[in-house]
């Protein structure tokens, strides 16, 4: 049986990070309408805190928003998941839009599925990677990835809309330092409990692994099931881009 087809893009805008966020809502909605193909985005940021609605909600947001932009990141609405979660240049930020007319039917199927793919992807560099939460990690998640059951490494959230779902996160490839330092003033505004241990990174477990070698590497797991096809996104979806970018700055 043939495998299944996803484009897959490696496009970023990392000189407008809300219009980043928005870039992956657009192309969930494009992909529920049919005018855009089911798409993996595998891509940089910029230096961000993607806050969540939970985190607005907390009398202690606007300290935190303004805690990150001191230490140098900017704050935007994330598109999936709660807590609030760290990317920078030295991380690599995943985005995979799934057409499903009944998408809420699939939700732990696909957290399993692409938990299993970037597992796989990271032993393929020599880690010890296991699936599921470690107590006291920053952001939790019963499928995020870690390292010897001790270093959280990859965090992943799901949004679902008609007739698609978007399943998207971060790996931290590298400067696992600078998450813990911004996330701990966050964090404590925030009143969110956490071990700042918990915090690892892929390039501390495995010395001289690339952002390059990372992506390579989830690139082959995801290969192993799916017919991935390199290709742009298309005007549409950047355009539409454009016009919900608003969405998700934080003022």
């Amino acid at each position: 049986m043939p495998k299944r087809a996803i484009r897959l893009t490696t496009e970023a805008f990392l000189q407008r990070p809300a219009l980043d966020t928005a870039v992956s809502r657009a192309l969930l909605l494009n992909v529920a309408e049919g005018r855009e193909p089911e798409t993996l985005r595998l891509h940089r940021t910029s230096a961000i805190v993607a806050f969540g609605r939970q985190d607005g909600r907390s009398p202690g947001y606007a300290d935190a928003v303004q805690s990150a932009r001191e230490s140098g990141f900017e704050a935007v609405q994330r598109l999936v998941g709660g807590k609030a979660a760290v990317f920078h240049e030295d991380t690599l930020a995943f985005a995979w839009a799934i057409p499903d007319p009944q998408p809420r039917e699939g939700v732990k199927a696909r957290f399993e599925e692409l938990a299993g793919i970037m597992e796989d992807s990271f032993r393929r560099l020599g880690l010890d990677a296991r699936v599921g939460e470690i107590p006291g990690e920053y952001c939790p998640g019963a499928y995020s990835v870690n390292a010897r059951g001790v270093k959280k490494l990859m965090g992943v959230g799901q949004r679902l809309v008609t007739s698609a779902a978007h399943v998207g996160g971060v790996v931290v490839v590298n400067g696992a330092s600078r998450v813990r330092d911004v996330l701990l003033p966050v964090y404590r505004h925030l009143g969110v409990d956490w071990n700042p241990k918990t915090a690892g990174s892929i390039a501390d477990e495995v010395g001289g692994v690339t952002y390059h070698d990372v992506q390579q590497a989830i690139i082959d797991a995801f290969s192993a099931s799916y017919d991935l096809e390199e290709a742009p996104l298309s005007a549409e979806t950047v355009e539409l881009a454009g016009r919900l970018e608003a969405d998700h700055v934080v003022p």
